[in-house]
């Protein structure tokens, strides 16, 4: 296979001479996840040639690979049989993807030059629910009889598997057609031909819905570790499966959007790069508006001790200090606690083991931020005179408030993510620049309250 950093050069000088059988020829060899992002950004007049001169089964294949903006560029070049051949031709489930990124309009007008076969499919599918289960399925699978034997298996699977969308699993269905077992293909190449079928079944399998959303089927594949899962009707009749690299897909999106809404921003629900600025400012607007709105119960909370600052102003010296701690332990807590959630490591019923973890880890945290405060008040009084005669207050107040503050971040930062989920949010709408605006008000108020405990009758 030649170097991926000639391709292109390559690739530009067959098109520039339309070089159809050279086309042909040279992109033959490459796996379409590779060939991919290495014609993404041609012009869009080569890459619609690139696809008439390369054969169906890879531009098929290549396609669903392509961004998004490519692939309506793609489409716009090419004739009406050569956008029908292409989509007739595309697996269910990517073909859905597809057109669900379309304006309905569009959607509607590509729908119309399906075959009726496929267009049927394609409407089924784009009518379950948006994110369900359903609009990822794929129809192309193997089923057979529990009554066949291997060699029938097999030879079934030589007759009808090249169009299907995997082979690691074979679905045993009744005569009603409902689904009574998978079977793992190698126990057929395993098992001696005249082996009946129903002696290679052990009942141990599981199914999904098509209104189950893309979490649920997520977790699925993750506790059951399937490369596919067959989705099933009330009645267990099965509809279709969904495959393992459907659900990597879903697995990367779901964690953008859990990091993009982490940092304090709505999901993109495009690539950085593409979407438009505008949307992009929306989104991020919102939620600095709302971390701005509370950060201003800040500055409330200051000019409530706005005396006491007068009387000690080297409490002030240490607000960011404290305040920041909290905001800090309030983070790590949401953050760990959030990705837990997301694992599956524990359920919304084991919130009181996480809030004893939370408080054990909060006191010990704090404990050792607040000793180091301290230390750092006591080397520096050793030196110079800017903490005043009362600077063991001052080391004690500043200790106990990092306790305090830490501890109570901690327990802020793992439980709002718990409430969240309870009431039916995501739990990544917590995201760490909420949580640390939250503890920011909390915490100054904590830090003043203990400032008055130890030091009123000396510097209050």
């Amino acid at each position: 296979m030649p170097a991926q950093a000639n391709v292109k050069v390559e690739l530009l000088a067959l098109l520039a001479r339309r070089d159809v059988a050279g086309m042909r020829k040279y992109c033959e060899p490459w796996l379409p996840a590779d060939l991919a992002p290495i014609i993404a950004d041609l012009h869009v007049e080569q890459l619609a040639l690139l696809f008439r001169a390369t054969s169906r089964e890879l531009a098929v294949a290549t396609f669903p690979y392509l961004d998004t903006e490519a692939q309506r560029k793609l489409l716009k070049t090419l004739s009406q049989e050569q956008v029908a051949a292409l989509l007739n031709a595309l697996p269910p489930d990517d073909r859905t993807a597809f057109l669900d990124e379309l304006p309905l309009d569009v959607a509607m007008q590509l729908l119309s030059l399906l075959s009726p076969e496929e267009r049927a499919v394609a409407t089924s599918l784009l009518a379950y629910p948006e994110n369900s289960v359903g609009r990822m399925m794929t129809l192309d699978y193997v089923a057979v009889k529990p009554d066949w034997t291997v060699a029938q298996v097999l030879e079934h699977i030589r007759h009808f598997g090249y169009d299907r969308e995997t082979l690691n699993m074979v679905y045993v269905l009744d005569e009603h057609g409902r689904l009574i077992d998978d079977v793992r293909v190698r126990r057929f190449l395993l098992s001696p031909l005249e082996r009946p079928v129903r002696e290679l079944m052990d009942g141990n399998y599981t199914t999904l819905f098509p209104t189950d959303d893309r979490e649920t089927a997520l977790e699925t594949f993750r506790k059951f570790d399937r490369v596919a899962l067959p989705v099933c009707d009330e009645q267990k009749k099965i509809i279709g499966i969904v495959t393992v690299d459907d659900m990597l897909d879903v697995a990367e999106e779901e964690a953008t959007e859990d990091i993009q809404k982490l940092g304090g921003s709505e999901a993109l629900d495009e690539p950085y790069t593409t979407i438009a600025l505008s949307r992009m400012i929306r989104k991020r607007a919102s939620w600095l508006v709302v971390l701005f709105l509370g950060e201003m119960m800040t500055a409330t909370a200051m000019g409530f001790f706005e005396e006491e600052i007068a009387k000690a102003v080297v409490l002030a010296l240490f607000v960011p200090l404290v305040i920041s701690s909290g905001g800090n332990a309030g983070s790590q807590a949401a953050t760990l606690v959030i990705r837990a959630l997301a694992l599956g490591e524990f359920k919304l019923r084991d919130w009181w083991s996480v809030m004893r973890r939370e408080l054990v880890a909060g006191v010990a945290l704090g404990l050792i931020l607040g000793v180091i405060g301290f230390l750092r008040i006591a080397i520096w009084s050793a030196f110079s005179g800017i903490y005043g005669p009362h600077w063991p207050l001052v080391g004690a107040t500043v200790g106990l408030a990092l306790v305090g503050i830490v501890l109570w971040g901690s327990l802020v930062g793992s439980m709002l993510p718990l409430a969240l989920k309870r009431l039916g949010f995501d739990p990544a709408t917590s995201s760490a620049p909420f949580v640390a605006t939250l503890v920011d008000v909390t915490g100054l108020i904590i830090y003043f309250s203990v400032a008055l405990l130890i030091l009123r009758g000396t510097m209050l």
